[in-house]
C-alpha cells in the first residue's frame, strides 16, 4: 500500500463546545462538519497541556511535555529558545520515510536560530514563530514593555513583526492571518500535487487566540449575537472558510481519498482579558467549553479536552464517534504506523491508535493511565474516573480542591467531588498522580536542566507535592 498523505489542521484556544458538530447553537461550522461527516468525531480528545506551547511539542515528538522539553508558554523574543535539539519530531521522522514536509502558520516553539522549524524536521515554513500575532500587522504585541530576561541581561521588550518564509523575514501587512494561512496551505498543496512524493502538511490556524480581530464579512453574519460571543463567532467561521478552501484543493487534485486530515485545537479556551480589546478587566467567555468543566490553563476537563476529527476516507470509515480516549502525543505514532514506519526507536509515550481508527466496529478495551500538569496541577485520567489535584478555574486564585475526584461518565462537568465517598479510589488516584509527577520532575532536572539551564523559556512549572 502506498503512503497516505497527512494533513494536520490545529486552531487556538477553540473550546470544545466552539464547532455545530459539537452541539453549538448559535455558529455553523459546515466544513468541518462535513470533516467529521467523512470520518471519525472524537468524543474525548485530549492535548497533552492546556496551554499552547506544550501541547504542540507533545503533538509533535510523541512524548509527555516534560519528556519533549517544553513545560512553559515559550517567549515571542527574536532570541527565544524553544523546542530543543536532539528529540526527533513527526516531521523529522516522517521525511526520512519519504515524506515532503511543510508548515504553514503558528509555530510557537522558539524563535532563536536551532529552535525554528527548519530545524525541527520542516523541509518549508511559512507564519510566524512566536505565539500571537496581530492578524493584519503580523506584529507580536505581547512583549510591549515587558522586562525580558536574555542571556543573564535585563532588556525592555518592544513589538516585534513575525511573519517568515523559511528563515527570510516577509511582510503581508493588511492580509487578514488566517484567509493568508488558507491560500499559503492550498499552494503547498498544488506544488505537492505535481510531484510524487507524499506529503505531511502541518497548517496551523491563530483562531480563535487573542487579539480578536475578523473581517466586516465574518462580523455581519454575528451581528445578532452579544459582541463578545460575536467576535468568536466570526473568527471561528473565517477558519471554517479557510479549512473548506483546503479541503476543495485535495478534492481537486483527486488526493482526499488517500490523505488522512486531522483536526485538533491545541487547548480549551481563553477567558484572559487580552481577549477584551475595550480594558475590560473581568473574564472572558465568549469561547465555550459547552458541558465542561474550566478552561485554558486548568487542568479540568475543559482546559484539555478539545474538538477532534480525523478523515481518511479510503481506510477510515464516515460517520462514526468514538468514546476511546485519545491524546495529542498520539498522533506521532498513529501517522507513523499510517505511513508503514517504525516507531520503536523514538521512545514514545504516545500509542499508535491506528486500529481504534480504521476498525471503529472493534472496541477498545484496554485502559490506560493519562497524565497532566500545569503549575502545580496535576491531574490523571483512568477509565471514567478523573482526579485533579490543586485544581484552578481562575489562575491568580488557589485551587477549588486540594483533591478532585470525578467520573466522566455521569458527571462530565465536573460538578460533584466524590474524595469523600469513595476514599481509597482518591487515594490510588493521587499516589499515581504524585508518582508520575515526581518522575517528570526527576527527567527534568536530570536531562533538560543540565542541558538547557534555567532559561525562563524552559522554567520548570512550580510544583507543591
Amino acid at each position: 500500500m502506498s503512503q497516505p498523505n497527512i494533513l494536520v489542521i490545529i486552531s487556538d484556544d477553540q473550546g470544545y463546545g466552539d464547532l455545530s458538530c459539537m452541539g453549538a447553537p448559535d455558529l455553523k461550522t459546515p466544513h468541518l462538519d462535513s470533516l467529521a461527516e467523512s470520518g471519525v468525531l472524537f468524543d474525548n480528545f485530549y492535548s497533552n497541556s492546556p496551554v499552547c506551547s506544550p501541547s504542540r511539542a507533545s503533538m509533535l515528538t510523541g512524548k509527555y511535555p516534560g519528556k519533549a522539553g517544553v513545560r512553559s508558554i515559550i517567549d515571542g523574543h527574536r532570541w527565544a529558545p524553544g523546542l530543543p535539539q536532539g528529540i526527533t519530531t513527526l516531521p523529522a521522522a516522517l521525511k526520512n520515510g519519504g515524506y515532503r514536509t511543510d508548515l504553514v502558520g503558528k509555530w510557537h516553539l522558539g524563535v532563536a536560530p536551532g529552535s525554528r522549524p527548519n530545524d525541527h524536521g520542516f523541509d518549508n515554513f511559512f507564519g510566524f514563530l512566536g505565539g500571537t500575532v496581530d492578524y493584519f500587522s503580523h506584529i507580536n504585541y505581547g512583549m510591549n514593555n515587558r522586562t525580558l530576561v536574555v542571556e543573564d541581561q535585563e532588556i525592555t521588550g518592544t513589538p516585534v513583526h513575525d511573519l517568515w518564509q523559511n528563515d527570510g523575514e516577509i511582510w503581508h501587512d493588511g492580509r487578514y492571518m488566517t484567509e493568508v494561512i488558507g491560500e499559503k496551505t492550498c499552494e503547498r498543496i498544488d506544488h505537492h500535487a505535481a510531484g510524487n512524493d507524499p506529503f505531511y502538511l502541518h497548517v496551523a490556524f491563530n483562531a480563535p487566540h487573542f487579539p480578536l480581530h475578523a473581517p466586516n464579512k465574518y462580523r455581519e453574519r454575528f451581528a445578532h449575537l452579544p459582541a463578545e460571543r460575536g467576535i468568536i463567532a466570526a473568527m471561528i467561521s473565517a477558519l471554517d472558510d479557510a479549512i473548506g478552501t483546503i479541503l476543495a484543493r485535495l478534492d481537486h487534485h483527486g488526493l482526499r481519498d488517500d490523505t488522512i486530515v486531522f483536526f485538533m485545537s491545541d487547548n480549551g479556551p481563553s477567558r484572559e482579558i487580552r481577549n477584551w480589546l475595550d480594558g475590560t478587566q473581568t473574564a472572558f467567555y465568549g469561547s465555550t467549553a459547552g458541558a465542561l468543566k474550566g478552561h485554558k490553563f486548568s487542568l479540568f476537563e475543559g482546559g484539555v479536552r478539545v474538538p477532534g476529527i480525523i478523515s481518511w476516507p479510503s481506510r477510515i470509515p464516515s460517520a462514526q464517534h468514538t468514546a476511546t480516549p485519545m491524546v495529542g502525543m498520539d498522533v506521532m505514532p498513529t501517522f507513523l504506523e499510517a505511513a508503514g514506519i517504525d516507531s520503536d526507536e523514538y521512545d514514545l509515550d504516545g500509542t499508535s491508535m491506528l486500529d481504534v481508527l480504521t476498525h471503529p466496529q472493534i472496541a477498545e478495551t484496554s485502559e490506560r493511565d493519562l497524565f497532566w500538569e500545569q503549575g502545580d496541577q496535576t491531574s490523571i485520567r483512568r477509565g471514567e474516573w478523573k482526579l485533579v489535584l490543586n485544581g484552578r478555574l481562575v489562575e491568580e486564585e488557589g485551587p477549588v480542591d486540594e483533591v478532585f475526584l470525578s467520573n466522566l461518565r455521569t458527571d462530565v462537568g465536573e460538578s460533584k467531588n466524590l474524595v469523600d465517598q469513595l476514599p481509597e479510589l482518591a487515594a490510588e488516584l493521587t499516589a499515581q498522580a504524585l508518582q508520575w509527577r515526581n518522575e517528570i520532575e526527576h527527567y527534568w532536572d536530570t536531562h533538560w536542566v543540565p542541558k538547557l539551564g534555567t532559561s525562563t523559556s524552559f522554567s520548570r512549572p512550580a510544583f507543591h507535592r
